[in-house]
C-alpha cells in the first residue's frame, strides 16, 4: 500500500522546503526578513469592485473584514474610485478602522489611533477585454505561440496573421484598419532563425499603423527573433508604443511565455487606465502595481504548488468564475500554466454558451422541466443584468446548470495547455490534481456549500484524491497582487482556514464495475481511536464524516481494480483534515453518464444533490 501526502500535511513542512528552482515569489515568501503588516486590498471586476482588509493579530495574519460595491467603472459614474469608496466604507463600518481620509486618500501607513493600513494593492478584470491582433509566421509555430500569450490575459483575438494566411498585404491592412485593436502581439522566427519574413510582417504592421489616426494606434508588444529586436523597435517607436520581450519561441520545441506576460500585463493596465477615470489614482496608491486579476490569481497558485510539492505529481488548479471570463491556472512544481477566457462567464461571458453550447447541454443539469425560451431568455436577462441573483428554485437550478457548463467548457479548452505528461488516474481524464481551488460569484453565493462543492465535482469531474478549496471572499487574486508588497503578510493568510473554506477531501475512483457493486473498502482511524470501515458502490456519492479541522487516517483498498491514482487494484493510507462534508467518495465513474429521459434525470440529479447532506 502506497503512503500519499495530502495538501494540507504537507504545510506543516514548508519551512523544511528548498527552493531550487528559479521562482521569485516563492523566495519572496519564504523569506523571513521581509516586511509585514497590515494591508487593505481591492479587487475590481467586472460587475463589483471589493475591498478586503488583513493584519496582525495575535502575531499572525489574520482575514478582518470584506465589503463590496457594484463597480463604478462603467455607466452611469465612468469612475472607478467611487466603487471603490463604497466597498472600503463597508470595511471601515466592520472593522470601525479609518481607512479614507477626508482628502478621499486612504490613510498609508497606519497612524497612531490604529487607523489605516500599512500597505495597499489592488487588481483589475474589469470590460472590456483588449481588442488584439496577434502576428506570426508559421501557424503551428510562432503564431500558435503568440495565440496562447494573448490567452493568458484578458484579450479578444480580432484577427491572426501569418505567412501561411491566404490574404495579401493590402487586406491585413485593411483588417487592423477595420478592427481598431487595442495591442498588437508580434513574434516569429526562432533565435538564430528567420529574419526577412519577420521584417516583412513587421513592415507590413508598420504601414497599418502609419495608416491609422495616432489617437487610435494600438500598443505593440514583439516577441520574436530577439536579433531584430532593436530594429523592429526603430522602426516601430516613431509610430506608437513598443515593449520588447524575449522571444517566446526561441526554439522550434520550446515555448517560453512569462518575460511577455508581465509586459502583456503591463499593457492591460496602461491601456485600462487611460480609459476609465479613477484607476490611475488607485495605481498610484498601489505602488503603480495595479495587476490583472487573472494574472494576480494564478500567480499565487503558482505559490501554493511550489510550497506543496503533491504526491504523485499533482498539480494545482485554480479556476476563478467571474460575470466576463473565467481563469484557469494549473501550475506544477512552480510550472504555471495560465488560460484566460474572455467569452466566458456568468454574465457578458454567457456569450460563449450561446455561441458554443448546445441548449442540451445545460438542460443535462436541470432535475425538471425548463424550456429552450425560458432559457435563452435568462441568458439575455443576465448578460444584459450580470449582478441579478436567482430569486425562485427553478433559476437556482437554471443558474447553477449555467455555472456547471460554463466550468466545464473552460476545463476542456485548457486540458490542451497543461503538460502531456502530467498525471492522469487514466488517459483522457482531468489530471490530478491537490488542492483544487475555486472561486466566483455562482459558487460563493450558492444556497449552502453543498451546492458549491457538487457544482465543482460535477464540473470538473475530477479523479484521484484531492481537496478542495473555497475562496469565499474572493480573497486568492489579492493575495498574489500583495505577494510583491507584503510577502511576509501573505505567506502566512495563504495557510488560514478563513481564506480558503476546506470542502472536503474528495475521493474519485474509476472502475469497470456494474451499478451497486462494491469497489473501495475505506477504513478511517480517528484521533479519538475510533475505527470505522464503509463499502462505497459503483454509482454512488458518500461522505463519510471527519469533524472539521480534526486528522484522521484513512485506509483505502481499491476492489475490482478500482483505480485511485496508483494503478488498478492498488490502494493507499493519507492523513486528512476533516472538511465541512469530511470525506467525499465521488464514485459515480468518468465520465457522468445523466439519463436523457427527463424523469430518470430528475432522480438521479436530485440523489446526488441528497447526498451532500452535511454530516453531523
Amino acid at each position: 500500500m502506497t503512503e500519499a501526502k495530502p495538501f494540507f500535511e504537507e504545510f506543516d513542512e514548508i519551512e523544511a522546503l528548498g527552493d531550487t528552482q528559479e521562482n521569485v515569489l516563492a523566495e519572496e515568501l519564504t523569506a523571513p526578513e521581509y516586511r509585514s503588516g497590515s494591508l487593505l486590498n481591492l479587487d475590481i471586476g467586472a460587475v463589483h469592485t471589493r475591498a478586503s482588509l488583513f493584519d496582525i493579530v495575535e502575531g499572525r495574519a489574520r482575514f478582518l473584514a470584506a465589503g463590496r460595491a457594484f463597480t463604478s467603472a462603467g455607466s452611469p459614474l465612468f469612475d472607478a474610485s467611487e466603487g471603490m469608496r463604497f466597498a472600503i466604507e463597508r470595511v471601515e463600518q466592520i472593522s470601525g478602522r479609518l481607512l479614507i481620509a477626508e482628502d478621499g486618500r486612504p490613510v498609508i501607513p497606519t497612524n497612531q489611533q490604529g487607523h489605516g493600513v500599512d500597505f495597499m494593492a489592488s487588481t483589475l478584470s474589469i470590460d472590456p477585454p483588449l481588442k488584439t491582433v496577434v502576428v506570426g509566421l508559421l501557424d503551428q509555430v510562432s503564431l500558435a505561440s503568440v495565440t496562447h500569450l494573448a490567452k493568458t490575459s484578458y484579450t479578444e483575438v480580432v484577427a491572426s496573421i501569418g505567412l501561411n494566411n491566404a490574404q495579401k498585404p493590402e487586406e491585413y491592412i485593411g483588417i487592423i484598419q477595420n478592427t481598431r485593436p487595442d495591442l498588437i502581439l508580434i513574434a516569429g522566427g526562432t533565435d538564430k532563425g528567420a529574419t526577412q519574413s519577420v521584417l516583412r510582417l513587421v513592415n507590413m504592421i508598420g504601414m497599418a499603423l502609419y495608416l491609422l489616426p495616432e489617437e487610435s494606434r494600438p500598443e505593440v508588444i514583439y516577441a520574436g527573433n530577439s536579433a531584430l529586436a532593436k530594429q523592429v523597435e526603430r522602426f516601430i517607436k516613431p509610430l506608437t508604443t513598443i515593449s520588447l520581450a524575449p522571444n517566446i519561441r526561441p526554439a522550434l520545441t520550446t515555448e517560453r511565455l512569462g518575460p511577455a506576460q508581465s509586459l502583456l500585463m503591463d499593457t492591460f493596465r496602461n491601456v485600462h487606465i487611460n480609459r476609465v477615470a479613477g484607476l490611475g489614482e488607485i495605481n498610484s496608491w498601489c505602488g503603480n502595481n495595479l495587476m490583472p486579476t487573472a494574472h494576480a490569481f494564478g500567480r499565487v497558485v503558482r505559490f501554493v504548488s511550489k510550497i506543496v510539492p503533491g504526491a504523485n505529481r499533482s498539480g494545482v488548479l485554480g479556476i476563478d468564475l467571474g460575470a466576463s471570463s473565467v481563469t484557469v491556472a494549473a501550475s506544477f512544481d512552480g510550472d504555471l500554466r495560465l488560460r484566460v477566457f474572455s467569452n466566458l462567464g456568468m454574465g457578458e461571458g454567457l456569450t460563449g454558451i450561446l455561441e458554443h453550447s448546445q441548449m442540451e447541454d445545460v438542460i443535462r443539469w436541470i432535475p425538471g422541466e425548463v424550456s429552450k425560451s425560458y432559457i435563452l431568455d435568462y441568458i439575455q436577462n443576465k448578460i444584459i443584468h450580470p449582478g441579478t441573483l436567482p430569486v425562485t428554485p427553478r433559476d437556482l437550478y437554471l443558474e447553477q446548470a449555467l455555472g456547471r457548463e460554463v466550468l466545464s467548457r473552460a476545463i476542456q479548452e485548457a486540458l490542451p495547455s497543461f503538460p502531456k505528461d502530467a498525471h492522469r488516474v487514466e488517459q483522457n481524464t482531468l489530471p490530478t490534481f491537490d488542492p483544487i481551488v475555486v472561486s466566483g460569484g455562482v459558487l460563493t453565493n450558492a444556497p449552502s456549500p453543498a451546492h458549491s462543492l457538487l457544482m465543482v465535482l460535477d464540473a470538473l469531474q475530477p479523479t484521484g484524491i484531492q481537496r478542495v478549496l473555497l475562496d469565499t471572499n474572493h480573497l486568492m487574486p489579492g493575495l498574489g497582487a500583495a505577494a510583491a508588497v507584503v510577502p511576509g503578510l501573505v505567506s502566512q493568510l495563504i495557510l488560514d482556514p478563513t481564506v480558503l473554506l476546506n470542502l472536503g477531501f474528495v475521493i474519485s475512483p474509476l472502475a469497470r464495475a456494474r451499478e451497486g457493486t462494491a469497489i473501495l473498502r475505506i477504513r478511517v482511524q480517528y484521533q479519538s481511536g475510533y475505527e470505522s470501515t464503509v463499502n462505497v458502490h459503483q454509482g454512488n456519492v458518500q461522505l463519510i464524516p471527519i469533524p472539521t479541522g480534526q486528522r484522521a487516517r484513512v485506509f483505502i483498498d481499491p476492489l475490482h481494480r478500482a483505480n485511485i491514482g496508483f494503478g488498478p487494484g492498488k490502494g493507499t493510507s493519507i492523513q486528512v483534515v476533516g472538511g465541512l462534508f469530511g470525506l467525499v467518495v465521488d464514485a459515480r465513474g468518468r465520465p457522468l453518464k445523466i439519463p436523457d429521459d427527463a424523469t430518470k434525470r430528475r432522480n438521479l440529479l436530485l440523489k446526488w444533490q441528497s447526498a451532500f447532506k452535511r454530516p453531523s
